[in-house]
């Protein structure tokens, strides 16, 4: 439906974007995640019409829109700090894209999107008297009323608290598919992305690393940098590879091919006591997290590890020296990023 052909974006000859292709598939939820400057928000102004990008199409149904004004695509806008107007009750502000649009059945509507995001009743009351996550329901409410073909929401909900969001992510998601939109939302928190994506593109100093769901980009990234950035910290450095078996720090492990790095994804990690084969480390941290601890692990060879540890094993300590095992499933071949983090 939508499609991104080589966009490239620069700003006082520094690149911002850096050959960017992708497809949005109709009634999907595409996340562009990574970290701030990565040139996610540029790449969403570039699709709503608001910047132009310097090479490179944006592509409608077969059709380039890159000459269409803001305007004329039909595509909605959802910010981080709202944008509601303060003088306008709810229902002024839900109706304010319908009035722009001289849409008919404009109070029907308002009533009906209002609903939607869970306001009902609401629709006389003043904004400044909303809290955070009433407050982010209108402006979701105010995109949606216009039926756009596209909802954009830029770190829509990165203004509210940690609990909040999290509750929120999960209605957003339910709303956007009840209406059968295709979406493209930004954030750089992994948990949101996986919460609310059906597919989740990883963004890099303005390129897209790995493309992919929820459970491919986090059990199987591809890139030293995907790894690092989804807080997947057991990368481990390949010395040699002999015979189908990179050689690390830590030891030999069937790969096909030579990586760059290796990921010892903490899903394979365990305890392997009385395991003459598993791998000798000592505690130097040990934090609970209610149903797990946490652990650091230091190896001689100088690599820190974490693992999780179920919190119904016996409590561990700092200092404790174990033995660990990685099931070979769970080693990920890793490639150098461009740039890393």
């Amino acid at each position: 439906m939508l499609e991104l052909r080589g966009i490239t974006r620069a700003f006082d000859e520094q690149p911002v974007l850096r050959g960017i292709d992708i497809q949005v598939e109709r009634g999907e939820i595409l996340c562009l995640l990574g970290p701030s400057g990565c040139g996610k928000t540029t790449l969403l102004r570039i699709i709503a019409g608001l910047e132009q990008p310097d090479q490179g199409d944006v592509v409608y149904d077969g059709t380039s829109i890159r000459a269409v004004p803001v305007h004329q695509r039909d595509f909605g806008l959802m910010f981080q700090d709202f944008a509601l107007f303060p003088h306008m009750n709810v229902a002024q502000n839900v109706g304010f894209g319908l009035k722009m649009q001289r849409l008919t059945r404009n109070e029907a509507r308002v009533r009906e999107v209002i609903g939607l995001v869970g306001l009902s009743g609401f629709e006389r009351r003043d904004v400044g008297q909303l809290s955070g996550g009433e407050k982010q329901r209108v402006a979701l409410a105010r995109s949606l009323a216009p039926n756009p073909r596209l909802l954009m929401l830029d770190e829509p909900l990165g203004s509210l608290d940690a609990a909040l969001r999290a509750r929120l992510v999960v209605e957003l998601r339910h709303i956007i598919k009840q209406v059968g939109l295709t979406a493209m939302y930004v954030t750089h928190d992994h948990q949101e992305a996986f919460a609310i994506a059906d597919r989740v593109a990883i963004m890099n100093a303005g390129q897209i690393e790995q493309v992919g769901t929820p459970e491919t980009v986090y059990q199987r990234p591809q890139t030293t940098f995907c790894a690092a950035f989804l807080g997947l910290n057991n990368v481990v450095p390949v010395e040699a590879y002999r015979e189908g078996q990179a050689q690390t720090p830590l030891g030999s492990f069937p790969v096909e091919s030579r990586p760059d790095a290796l990921l010892l994804h903490p899903l394979g990690l365990e305890r392997a006591d009385g395991d003459s084969n598993g791998i000798p480390v000592t505690i130097v941290e040990c934090v609970f997290q209610g149903d797990a601890y946490r652990l650091t692990l230091a190896h001689e060879s100088g690599l820190a590890l974490t693992m999780r540890l179920r919190a119904n094993h016996k409590v561990p300590h700092e200092g404790d020296t174990l033995l660990i095992h990685i099931d070979p499933e769970w080693v990920i071949p890793l490639r150098e990023s461009r740039t890393d983090v």
